[in-house]
């Protein structure tokens, strides 16, 4: 990558389809602590067809937003999803700091969440929070280890090189930090 390429300045939203809108405003509101910061209930002609659709914006600190689609029509609805998979491996993980991971631990212990719904990982790096939203999407909620920089610092240097050992069939950990 060129070193002069302009980065996006910050997600601005991820957008995703939810079965129930009320569910999911309870979950990533009262459970997660985002506020909803906006709906928009919107008529439009896309892909050959007017589309009857709401969709909720639950906002982050950087003014980013988690978003979420609902359409009046079944046929719409099944057609556009939500169709999540059943990894873990295909996931959002948002920054958080320790106070704010703890109050979604705690509200996510109140809510009776459990695995594999409610999870964590102690990765070294950082810890990481796990819970599955009512649409079956896994959301992770990281606070990074007090040297996150200087650890960032030592996985950029070396990123090219373990990519290519990992290529070459050295599948060896190089996780230090556990």
């Amino acid at each position: 990558m060129s070193t002069t390429a302009k980065l996006p300045s910050r997600l601005h939203h991820t957008a995703y389809v939810t079965r129930d809108l009320e569910k999911t405003r309870q979950f990533y509101e009262d459970v997660i602590g985002l506020p909803l910061v906006a709906t928009w209930c919107e008529v439009d002609e896309l892909f050959g067809a007017e589309r009857v659709y709401c969709h909720l914006f639950f906002g982050l600190a950087d003014g980013s937003a988690l978003a979420f689609f609902s359409f009046a029509n079944p046929e719409d609805q099944e057609l556009f999803g939500p169709k999540m998979p059943e990894s873990p491996f295909h996931h959002i993980a948002l920054n958080v700091d320790a106070e704010t991971q703890a109050g979604i631990e705690q509200r996510a212990n109140a809510a009776g969440l459990t695995a594999p719904d409610f999870y964590v990982l102690e990765h070294g790096y950082c810890r990481s929070i796990y819970l599955k939203d009512p649409n079956g999407m896994t959301v992770e909620f990281t606070h990074d280890h007090p040297k996150a920089d200087e650890i960032a610092k030592v996985r950029r240097a070396s990123a090219h090189a373990e990519l290519k050992r990992w290529l070459g069939g050295d599948h060896t950990s190089n996780n230090t930090y556990r």
